[in-house]
């Protein structure tokens, strides 16, 4: 490479990903046809600068906001993963002098953090676009203030060029590994710019960083373990927008849980892509044990991958520091459910009983489409053997309708494992095909749209049947209820989320404490509530409150 590529190497104008732009490790960006290598990022000072400091030695000075640099409005559209990654965004806009606004209106900077995993989830990104079109205008309309609207995630890496430069929109564009730049990123905004920094990188966590808790009431919260996926399923993007599989240290996690411990939260839900095949390599005396092995029947695309820190240890070490937090995860893989992670649930009473195992479709030749590595048998076998080792447990599952080549005959065999599983919670999809990924390379996506339509429904109303009758079945039972705070429907209403996971609607009532130690009183956000059971839908609880408990005491007394 040229002298003078080596500095603007070093200077980080050709782009860079994560931790790696403050190490000055950065790599250069893959640009499109015509496009000038860094024209994306025409920052700051000019080349001989860079050339005088890069001889020196010197840290190439990068455009940063002073404190009181702006109001962000941040716009969360997605899974778990982005509601996370909004929080991290935003601890990092607070350290470098931003504030944060719930007003759109005020807002010198707009953030929008978004998904890919559907088509239908971008078009909701283009139309939010189009709406803010009428308040950027207004604002060029006064010289001295200058808004800069920005997407982040999923789809900013999916769609970097089309962002940028589709009707001239956008000023800023960041992958999910590219939040640290965010601030230099607006301070190139700023001048009039569009920035952009979609790289991938192959170790960023954010494990530094404590993300700022944005949701409301402080009762729950949501903990990033690890990023990424290498399951390379044939219908996901999901590989091709967050990276491959990287799992943060144990010990920044315990100390994140920790925090929100101390901070009074009440539920804390482990995240990742692939949340069970967690593999933390940070300790050296750890990275030759061996790999636990596969649930019964199921394969990977990849090589088994020996060393690190397994879930297991880290559900262990989670579960023990509060035991009246609640702790639940997602969004794990039905391939990597060890029987030390099952019996681990069964054991502690701040382990939720709640497991999610995606299916994604009830039909063997459709699932050897999707790249799932099982069986329709051999996921089946899995279930059974997760509720012989965990009694009482809550499941849910993906579903995909009209998958390449699937027939009706596919389609009845999901049907049945609906009917046969019966889970309580179901995420149910029309295929949307991606490009990337295996399956737009590979498959024909030759289900007509009104036949996904359909098969869709079915699938939809098969799952209420049976869930209506899961639920029906808690009846006449007590439910420990976590207080999420008023009901939607009816401010004279609580609702909370029992064990599994399963919404719980009761009256706003003064009820007793269990202990007796305390006069009775309306129950608060973040108190248990023992709650009997009266009615049930596919959905929803509904039943009396009993007492105010706590989760230790409620195990102790089932």
């Amino acid at each position: 490479m040229l002298p003078w590529g080596r500095a603007l190497r070093a200077a980080g104008l050709l782009g860079s990903a994560g931790a790696a732009a403050q190490r000055g490790a950065a790599r250069g960006e893959r640009c499109g046809p015509g496009q000038r290598r860094g024209a994306a990022l025409p920052a700051g000072p000019d080349l001989r600068h860079f050339l005088r400091g890069a001889a020196k030695g010197e840290p190439p000075p990068e455009p940063s906001p002073a404190p009181g640099a702006g109001r962000v409005y941040l716009e969360t559209y997605g899974c778990q993963m982005n509601v996370n990654d909004t929080e991290i965004a935003w601890a990092i806009l607070q350290k470098n002098g931003y504030t944060r606004t719930k007003r759109v209106d005020e807002a010198d900077v707009i953030l929008l953090v978004t998904c890919s995993i559907r088509e239908k989830a971008e078009q909701a990104i283009w139309n939010r676009l189009r709406h803010l079109r009428a308040l950027k205008a207004r604002r060029q309309q006064r010289a001295a203030s200058h808004l800069r609207i920005g997407i982040l995630g999923c789809m900013a890496e999916r769609l970097k060029e089309e962002i940028l430069h589709r009707e001239k929109l956008v000023d800023i564009v960041a992958g999910p590994d590219a939040y640290r730049d965010l601030p230099r990123l607006l301070a190139v905004a700023e001048s009039g710019q569009q920035a952009a920094n979609v790289l991938l990188s192959l170790d960023e966590t954010y494990a530094d960083i404590l993300p700022v808790q944005t949701s409301a009431g402080g009762t729950t919260a949501f903990v990033s373990i690890m990023r990424g996926c290498d399951n390379m399923c044939s219908y996901c993007i999901v590989p091709f927008t967050r990276g491959r599989e990287r799992s943060r240290p144990i010990a920044s996690i315990l100390q994140e849980v920790r925090m929100l411990s101390d901070q009074g939260v009440k539920e804390v839900t482990l995240l990742g892509q692939n949340v069970n095949s967690f593999r933390d390599m940070s300790e050296v005396q750890f990275q030759s044990a061996a790999a636990p092995g596969l649930s019964r029947g199921f394969s990977t695309v990849y090589r088994a991958k020996p060393g690190g820190l397994r879930f297991a240890h880290l559900l262990d070490q989670v579960s023990r520091i509060d035991p009246e937090m609640r702790i639940r995860f997602t969004s794990p893989h039905p391939k990597d459910f060890p029987d030390e992670v099952l019996q681990l649930i069964q054991e502690r009473h701040n382990i939720c009983k709640q497991l999610h195992l995606p299916a994604q479709s009830g039909s063997t030749r459709v699932l050897e489409a999707m790249r799932r590595g099982y069986t329709r048998e051999a996921y089946l076998e899995l279930v059974h053997h997760v509720r012989d080792s965990i009694p009482g447990v809550s499941l849910s599952s993906d579903f995909i309708a009209g998958f390449c080549g699937e027939t009706e005959e596919d389609h009845q065999q999901t049907v049945s494992l609906l009917q046969e599983v019966r889970y309580n919670v179901g995420f149910l999809f029309a295929y949307s095909m991606r490009q990337k990924t295996r399956a737009f390379h590979r498959l024909q996506d030759d289900v007509p749209a009104e036949v996904k339509q359909r098969r869709l429904q079915e699938l939809i109303t098969v799952f209420r049947e049976e869930a209506a009758r899961a639920n029906e079945a808690m009846v006449g039972q007590c439910q420990l209820v976590l207080v999420e705070g008023p009901s939607k429907r009816s401010a004279l209403e609580l609702c909370g989320r029992n064990d599994g996971n399963i919404k719980v609607i009761f009256p706003d009532a003064e009820v007793e404490d269990a202990a007796g130690c305390q006069a009775p009183a309306r129950a608060q956000p973040g108190d248990y509530v023992l709650v009997k059971v009266t009615s049930a839908s596919s959905q929803t609880l509904r039943g009396v409150p009993l007492r105010r408990t706590t989760l230790s005491r409620s195990a102790a007394c089932p």
